[in-house]
């Protein structure tokens, strides 16, 4: 019978690598929300279906805009409008200055013919 006088570290090596490859797998699918907005809630709401191709617009507390989750200035988002022709996804936080929201609704209906615009709530049960 040989004595080993080493550890044969091939087997964990190959473990890790397995463990490795599974976690970064995994990570590819985690989605992270950016943003901390808390949408305003109602009682009665309009089920749309999901537009994948939809310019996602949102307005956090401090009346920041964000812009497909990069900050942005109005005159950005008027640019951007301006080029593209997309269905608009707006994402308001409820601690959100009023005024912010009108000055984002403004620069959207300015656009001719202005696009199709959807603002998201949070349904809250009676």
């Amino acid at each position: 019978m040989q004595k080993f006088d080493q550890i044969n570290v091939v087997p964990l090596i190959d473990v890790m690598l397995v463990l490795l490859t599974v976690i970064m797998v995994t990570a590819s699918f985690i989605t992270l929300d950016k943003l901390n907005l808390e949408l305003p809630q109602t009682q009665q709401t309009t089920n749309t279906p999901d537009q994948p191709d939809a310019l996602e617009l949102a307005l956090d507390a401090q009346g920041q805009l964000y812009l497909e989750g990069k900050r942005a200035s109005l005159d950005l988002l008027s640019a951007h409008l301006r080029q593209q022709s997309r269905p608009i996804t707006l994402k308001v936080d409820r601690r959100c200055a009023f005024e912010h929201f009108v000055q984002v609704i403004e620069r959207i209906k300015s656009l001719t013919p202005p696009p199709k615009l959807t603002i998201l709530t949070e349904h809250v049960q009676r």
